[in-house]
């Protein structure tokens, strides 16, 4: 693999993972109004459940670029089309409700349900999957390791970036609170998102097997 282009994927991966979405946006309420504990935890789960949707994605786009170019330009046309769904469905987003519910230290708080409820939360969600098919293409070279072994190395950098930006997330998300309740942050948050899927699905258009 070229650096440019894990360089490339890192960043792209860093921004799309502190973009605003149903995960992040989970843990940081949890974290606010139940503890860093809690939400961290949750956020461990999430992460975990990226190792699944790798998996498939690696033997799925694998299979279909070893097999023809074909395949290859429908999966990527694909991928774009839904890179342009997601943009388009981020425009209508709007701001979460966050309770004013004070931290206590009578939260019950037990390990492994919490992880359990952030795996199947992301296991479950087959848009994971479908992201990653649209994501990794356009960062795969012809060049050097076989298609799934890319694959699988991309979604390791993803696994690793991911769990390093939620951990972060979790221990700021109480200092950080008035940041996430301002209409402001989450305005241009959301348009940074709308821009950056787009320039994904673009890039992806303009990708060659």
């Amino acid at each position: 693999m070229e650096l440019h282009l894990i360089l490339s994927f890192i960043a792209a991966s860093v921004l799309l993972t502190l973009m605003p979405g149903p995960d992040i946006v989970y843990v940081v309420l949890e974290s606010i109004s139940k503890s860093t504990r809690v939400g961290w935890t949750i956020a461990l789960g999430l992460v975990s459940g990226l190792i699944i949707h790798t998996l498939l994605a690696a033997t799925g786009i694998s299979l279909l670029i070893e097999q023809s170019d074909l395949a290859y330009t429908i999966l990527k046309t694909i991928g774009a089309i839904y890179l342009f769904q997601l943009a388009y469905k981020a425009t209508t987003e709007k701001k979460p409700v966050f309770s004013d519910t004070k931290k206590t230290s009578n939260i019950s708080y037990s390990f492994f349900p919490l992880w359990r409820k952030g795996f199947f939360m992301n296991v479950l969600n087959p848009k994971v999957s479908l992201f990653f098919i649209a994501l990794f293409p356009q960062f795969i070279t012809p060049n050097g390791y076989s298609v799934s072994v890319q694959m699988s190395l991309l979604g390791a950098i993803f696994f690793i970036q991911a769990i390093i930006i939620f951990t972060i997330v979790c221990f700021l998300a109480g200092r950080l609170s008035p940041y996430f309740k301002n209409d402001r942050f989450w305005t241009i948050t959301k348009w940074a998102k709308i821009s950056i899927l787009l320039l994904l699905a673009i890039g992806l258009i303009l990708s060659r097997n």
